[in-house]
């Protein structure tokens, strides 16, 4: 059976494996597929030139402080963005059901490999890319790759339908038990209680750490808590 398809929504009850499996298609314009069948392994087989990651585009708007900030939903709980500023170009793609893949430089390389810690631990894709004024020093780029961050998160849950929204971690980290919560409550508050023992890791300035957090957390709608046992 040979299926010439053009823009179309398929359901998960459509598009079966076995379906998939004794079909053959001419693909005229992308199709929007289930997650679940996205990621199959035989779909990719069957369609090995199709992006999943690329479908429409939302046009630029303007965040909260009034600075340039384009996004693009790419399919999928994914979010993408683009900000801005005098000080920094930063760009931030995030895939929440992606393979903990890491790509990130943003300049300040303890921020990098926490971001890369960020894919490792969380099992998501994280990309960011990062220009900016770290001769002055740290700031204005540790913030806006925060905010972008958030950004991304905040549009790649979507409407948050069918998400565990509450988490709970422990953390032992050789010398310091480090405990997390967090609410994907749309609400954003920072709870912060870490005592960091040094006032820099390689380059980076510890203070900015929670400035950091507190940035995530305005533009993600997250209720964080952190804290040191």
């Amino acid at each position: 059976m040979e299926v010439s398809i053009r823009h179309r929504i398929f359901n998960s009850s459509t598009l079966t494996p076995a379906w998939l499996s004794r079909t053959r298609f001419n693909l005229s314009q992308p199709v929007l597929l289930p997650a679940r069948l996205r990621k199959s392994h035989l779909l990719r087989t069957l369609f090995p030139i199709m992006d999943s990651r690329s479908h429409f585009t939302i046009p630029h708007a303007f965040d909260a402080n009034g600075s340039p900030s384009m996004t693009k939903e790419l399919g999928g709980r994914v979010g993408e963005v683009k900000r801005v500023t005098k000080e920094t170009n930063v760009h931030v793609e995030i895939n929440l059901d992606g393979n903990a893949v890491a790509e990130n430089n943003t300049g300040i390389p303890f921020l990098d490999h926490m971001l890369d810690q960020l894919a490792s631990h969380g099992l998501f894709d994280v990309h960011v890319k990062a220009t900016g004024d770290t001769h002055i020093d740290d700031h204005h780029t540790n913030e806006d790759v925060a905010l972008a961050i958030g950004t991304a998160l905040l549009q790649a849950l979507g409407d948050r339908k069918g998400i565990n929204r509450f988490g709970d971690f422990s953390a032992p980290l050789d010398e310091a038990l480090i405990h997390v919560s967090l609410d994907l409550s749309g609400r954003p508050h920072l709870g912060y209680d870490l005592h960091i023992p040094t006032e820099r890791v390689g380059t980076y300035d510890t203070q900015l750490v929670e400035h950091f957090f507190q940035s995530l957390v305005n533009t993600s709608g997250m209720t964080l808590h952190i804290r040191q046992v």
